[in-house]
């Protein structure tokens, strides 16, 4: 099970990355809105880093916790994420909940006021960085520790 969920956090990751790259390229300001290619590669970009934000907060941390025997059944997401920062694996648990707040922010529609959006945009592009990171040292301690 931690296999397949390393696997799969990784399948999110890779696809984010093609679209976080070709991201660089560009600016990320109001003159994106004109152009219908560049939309689609952050539409692109924003559902993969919600699908690895969600993946990795509902399931990832979850079987990598359970295999390390610090899981307990329905345990709350901020327990889970403190037993994580506890291991070294984030650097604060706070830190992930800004992920998800900008990822609940990231779910509605382009808001009316683009330059908000375009700051959402920025944001997710940096904790995508960090997240990869994040994904990078969970992959490391659970070779380490030939969790599977």
């Amino acid at each position: 099970m931690l296999k397949e969920s390393l696997e799969t956090s990784y399948l999110h990751l890779n696809r984010a990355n093609d679209n976080y790259q070709e991201m660089l390229s560009f600016s990320i300001d109001t003159s994106l809105y004109d152009d219908k290619e560049k939309i689609k590669t952050i539409d692109a970009f924003i559902f993969r880093f919600i699908k690895l934000q969600d993946f990795m907060g509902d399931k990832l941390f979850k079987v990598l916790l359970k295999a390390v025997g610090e899981y307990k059944d329905n345990m709350a997401l901020i327990d889970c994420l403190d037993k994580l920062e506890k291991l070294g694996l984030i650097k604060a648990a706070d830190q992930w909940m800004n992920y998800r707040l900008i990822r609940n922010k990231l779910t509605h529609e382009y808001s009316s006021n683009q330059q908000e959006m375009l700051e959402g945009i920025q944001l997710a592009m940096l904790y995508f960085k960090e997240i990869k990171h994040i994904l990078e040292t969970i992959n490391s301690y659970i070779q380490e520790k030939n969790l599977c």
